[in-house]
């Protein structure tokens, strides 16, 4: 029997509901940064503002997003280039995500930081690349 559950956005290879699903519904912690990172990133993709706002960081959330209100995103896909573990609870992660905004293709290239706290990775803040 084939497989007809939907890709992840995130680009893992897996279903939506083997990879990030679980994530964005709840049912799972990201477990680790790298997860964290791809499941925002698919959350993105489906205008998910709470998921978002639920793994950042308190120290640095914003009150909103609203992606709502932005112009509409085609996301088009997701290269992780590294995931870095620096220590127990510390990690950082390198990824370039393309996406078109009124046609016109953009990517964004960031290395970002993340922190595990009682279990749980948050995205912390990135610095953007080139």
């Amino acid at each position: 029997m084939k497989n007809t559950a939907p890709p992840c956005p995130c680009g893992s290879g897996a279903s939506f509901d083997r990879c990030c699903g679980p994530y964005l519904d709840g049912t799972a912690p990201a477990p680790t940064a790298e997860a964290l990172m791809r499941s925002r990133y698919s959350a993105y993709t489906q205008l998910r503002e709470d998921y978002l706002l639920a793994t950042w960081h308190p120290t640095t959330r914003p009150t909103v997003l609203g992606l709502a209100n932005e112009a509409p995103t085609k996301w088009l896909g997701l290269e992780v280039r590294r995931h870095e573990q620096q220590d127990a609870d510390h990690a950082i992660v390198e990824f370039v995500a393309r996406y078109k905004i009124n046609g016109r293709a953009h990517r964004l290239h960031e290395v970002s930081r993340f922190v595990r706290e009682d279990g749980r990775w948050f995205y912390v803040d990135g610095t953007i690349g080139k």
